[in-house]
């Protein structure tokens, strides 16, 4: 499988298990947790295989940006 595979696949768990209200913070700590591995990644080709809307690579970017200011304990 490829790279772009396994973050589209682990991205769309993350977001499909979350409720309702959780979903955007559910990407947001999927930018944060994930934003090396994003390096280099094209955000909407990524949302495409995920089965997400191409509108949703905004609250991506702000979680890759936020990367750098958090430390996830969890």
């Amino acid at each position: 499988m490829s790279h772009l595979h396994e973050l589209a696949r682990e991205l769309k768990a993350d977001y499909e298990g979350a409720s309702t209200s959780q979903k955007v913070v559910r990407i947001h700590l999927f930018g944060i947790k994930r934003a090396e591995a994003l390096k280099g990644v094209s955000l909407p080709d990524l949302l495409g295989r995920a089965g997400m809307p191409d509108s949703y690579k905004t609250e991506l970017r702000k979680g890759i940006r936020l990367a750098e200011h958090v430390d996830l304990r969890r």
